[in-house]
Parts: C-alpha cells; structure tokens; sequence
C-alpha cells in the first residue's frame, strides 16, 4: 500500500533478512509497509498455494512486477509462483487491506502510479 494511504510509516525492510546473512546495503533493502514486513518476516521464501511447492519470495531489487503480479480490481492476483506465495505470505489481500483499496479506487488514486489495467470484477 502506497505510503500516503496508510496509518503508520513504511519501514525498512532487509530483502534477505540479517538472519540469512543479508547484508545492509541499498541493494538488499525495501520500504514496506508496517503489515507487509511484520508478515514477512526474516522469509526469503514460502509455499505457493497452487503447487505446494517452496518459493522464493517476490524481490523488488531482481524480479519485475508484471512478470509476477496483476491488479483485479482491489485484489492483487499472485500470476506465478513467486507471486502467489508473496501474496499469501504477506496477507496482501487482507479483508481490511481490500476494503481501503476499494475505496482508493474510488477516489480515483489506486492502483498506484496510473495504472489503471486492472482486470474487471469477477462475476
């Protein structure tokens, strides 16, 4: 969730946490909200819920956004692996967290950065 439209200020977050020898360095650090980061955790990586198999977690620094992810409406569809793990992980589709974005579409301000291809809502 954009910073803008939540409570509490973004954190720092260690990509691959201190734990797995992540370093602190630029390249391996993230703004994340306070929900995703608490979900995180120290996980470099978790089950996807498709195939059960165990994933890396989605990288902001070394994987692209659309390869992995898609908006559908105010609910974020995990398209891989990767995605589908992160998603779950994370809790990214929280009642609560759907709720806000619901009402950011409305305003006309989610998704972020004018993207707005979203696919329409499911019947």
């Amino acid at each position: 969730m954009p910073q803008q439209f939540v409570d509490l200020s973004h954190e720092v977050d260690h990509i691959i946490g201190e734990q797995h020898r992540g370093p602190t360095v630029s390249e391996n650090l993230a703004l994340a909200c306070y929900s995703c980061n608490k979900n995180k955790g120290p996980n470099i990586s978790s089950k996807d819920p498709g195939t059960v198999k165990t994933v890396d977690l989605f990288n902001p620094r070394t994987n692209a956004w659309s390869e992995h992810f898609r908006w559908q409406v105010a609910l974020l569809i995990g398209t891989t692996a990767v995605g589908r793990a992160t998603v779950e992980l994370l809790k990214i589709n929280a009642v609560d967290r759907v709720h806000l974005r619901r009402s950011l579409i409305e305003e006309g301000v989610f998704p972020p950065n004018g993207n707005r291809e979203a696919s329409p809502e499911p019947r």
